[in-house]
């Protein structure tokens, strides 16, 4: 049993959103993920799905882009990007599959790992950070931290976390995720968000002890990685 990391799907089965409209790279891109998730991917894996899975606006449109990513191989969880409107009730989602999770406030497992996550928000100190985008990135925080708590609580010591947005700002510098990875000691932190030129400055590798592993699905050439 293998656990694999891919995000920002940017699936579109119910909605009038080609993505080859940001580069020909996106020419059928979801077709190049099932290839490339089915030709490494089995039943008894996992893959971790970082956010922006759907661009659908209401939960009932984006259940063609969920049942599509159920009908792959392997276990699935999921945790929400900055796109994903349709995302409703927690307790309604993870009653919908049973190889599927969505993670708010909560947490899974993957053997002696527990895989904890919240979306995260744009950083502090980022250009025309608002009020508003304050109010958020705390609550953001705050799902976080019940997410480490309660796997804690239940006793796991190993810790992997699913987020959004990138934790550390283009110059690499910490955050308040990063000093929250830090506390808990987060084993690894898989994150997407950005794509095209942006990649050029996603931070890979080693920071004060975590591993940060960018996952955003043109990053990866659409091939989910393996990450244990």
């Amino acid at each position: 049993m293998a656990l694999y990391a891919i995000s920002d799907l940017h699936l579109a089965n119910a909605a009038d959103k080609p993505m080859d409209i940001f580069g020909e790279k996106w020419l059928k891109h979801d077709e190049k993920i099932k290839e490339n998730w089915t030709n490494k991917i089995t039943e008894n894996d996992m893959v971790l799905i970082a956010g922006d899975i759907s661009w659908s606006m209401r939960s009932s449109d984006s259940k063609a882009d969920l049942d599509w990513i159920n009908s792959l191989p392997g276990k699935k969880i999921i945790s929400k990007g900055n796109h994903d409107y349709w995302w409703g009730g927690i307790s309604k989602l993870n009653s919908m599959y049973e190889d599927m999770k969505f993670i708010q406030n909560n947490f899974y497992t993957y053997e002696d790992y527990a895989i904890c996550g919240s979306r995260g928000w744009i950083l502090e100190g980022t250009d025309r950070f608002t009020e508003k985008d304050k109010k958020i990135f705390d609550r953001e925080l705050i799902r976080l931290r019940l997410s480490l708590d309660k796997a804690k609580e239940a006793g796991y010591e190993k810790f992997i976390v699913m987020i959004h947005y990138p934790p550390l700002n283009d110059k690499g510098e910490p955050s308040a995720f990063t000093e929250l990875f830090k506390e808990y000691g987060v084993e690894k932190v898989i994150y997407g968000h950005l794509h095209g030129p942006s990649l050029n400055t996603a931070f890979s590798g080693d920071f004060e002890g975590t591993e940060y592993i960018i996952t955003s699905c043109d990053y990866l050439n659409f091939d989910p990685i393996k990450i244990l």
